[in-house]
């Protein structure tokens, strides 16, 4: 089959690799319909080569059609549509049955000491192949898909394999009070699905981005977009000098302003791994710009709820100022099937209140995903999602 693999940094390719099969009872095989790159990929294509090999098989944002399925398997058929979340949990240990399905004790990586295992995303993560493929192996498969109806495009439903309910925990982690200023800073497309579900639920919504052209699709669905110029003095302005009520950091290790750490990352893109290795588990190497603005725009006894992914273990956070202002921090990585229920009947909805269906940018096959990849991490084109469509 035809999968994008990592073949080092800023090298993505179309490779030729074997089809998966059913390697324990519980498998399934999903044929892949469509994909898509995430911004936390772009971390995978910039920066953490120490933590992958050449050929892993990227992408944990896929949906597609049941193919073949283990002797075990109790809730699918063959033929059946499906979206696969981007955790592989087992749903019935100590963690799932408390809705944290990130945390799953049947699939954590104990090796790193890190949460379930993801699809597609290095050894930190279990390094399971991912879904930028034409076929998928789904572990656990009756707990790790969500069965999903014919009528609808898979636009509708692709999202809630990460970045929906990823924006959704965002918003309910950030707290934000009846009449409250909810500030989301980053409008890729988590931070503009955030601003999105925010709205909808009925609070005052404003989004940074530098980029014109994701300020505006932000504007479509009633958000209030703003640039960063004199970010400081206009929160201060429209919350009667307070700060926002809740913000969403949406950006994460990568964001614009760190130019020390940035140099860094660069340097690690080309150092050995058993050198880099060391760095990325041990030293600070999070770009924090966008954490830090968070700590100075959230009102004394506000919420910041952290969406945007780090990676760094030294990180230097302003613990004073934290504590002085009494601020509440939440964040993690999102338990999807937490939050299927609640999104569901808003994708299905025939106003589509979320605009799942105008979010994509950019589309193309795999032969096309080395090259959105490039467009997607320059943001060229006005670039905010794409989605891969294998062929039949």
């Amino acid at each position: 089959m035809k999968a994008l693999t990592w073949q080092g940094r800023r090298r993505i390719e179309t490779s030729t690799v074997p089809d998966p099969r059913i390697e324990e009872r519980t498998d399934a095989i999903i044929r892949i319909t469509s994909s898509a790159i995430c911004g936390s990929d772009l971390h995978l294509y910039e920066l953490m080569k120490p933590f992958l090999d050449r050929g892993d098989i990227l992408g944990h944002e896929a949906m597609g059609v049941v193919e073949e399925v283990g002797a075990d398997v109790r809730d699918l058929r063959v033929g059946q549509r499906v979206v696969v979340p981007f955790n592989i949990a087992c749903g019935d240990c100590f963690m799932c049955r408390r809705g944290l399905q990130s945390q799953c004790e049947t699939t954590q990586v104990r090796e790193h000491g890190t949460g379930a295992a993801l699809f597609g995303y290095t050894k930190l993560y279990g390094q399971v192949p991912g879904g930028q493929a034409e076929l998928l192996r789904v572990p656990l498969a009756d707990h790790n898909t969500i069965p999903v109806g014919d009528d609808l495009p898979d636009d509708r439903y692709l999202f809630l394999s990460d970045i929906l309910p990823t924006a959704w925990q965002a918003v309910q982690y950030a707290d934000v009070p009846e009449g409250g200023t909810l500030l989301v800073l980053g409008l890729g497309p988590v931070g503009q699905f955030a601003a999105r579900v925010g709205a909808h639920l009925g609070r005052r919504v404003i989004a940074v981005d530098p980029v014109a052209e994701r300020r505006a699709l932000a504007r479509a669905h009633g958000v209030e977009a703003w640039e960063d110029a004199d970010l400081d003095e206009r929160i201060a302005d429209e919350t009667a000098g307070r700060g926002a009520d809740s913000v969403i950091d949406a950006v994460g290790l990568e964001a614009h302003g760190s130019p020390v750490v940035h140099g860094l990352h660069a340097a690690m893109g080309v150092l050995p791994s058993a050198v880099s290795k060391p760095v990325m588990e041990h030293a600070g190497v999070d770009r924090l710009a966008a954490l830090h603005r968070a700590v100075d725009l959230v009102r004394r006894g506000g919420t910041i709820s952290i969406s945007g992914v780090y990676a760094g273990d030294a990180d230097v956070m302003p613990m004073k100022t934290l504590f002085d202002k009494q601020v509440t921090l939440r964040m993690g990585q999102c338990n999807v099937k937490r939050w299927t229920d609640a999104l569901m009947p808003l994708v299905e909805a025939d106003d589509d209140p979320l605009g799942t269906e105008r979010l994509v940018t950019h589309r193309g096959g795999l032969d096309e995903g080395p090259g959105l990849y490039e467009t997607f991490q320059r943001k060229d084109d006005g670039c905010i999602k794409v989605v891969l469509q294998p062929a039949p």
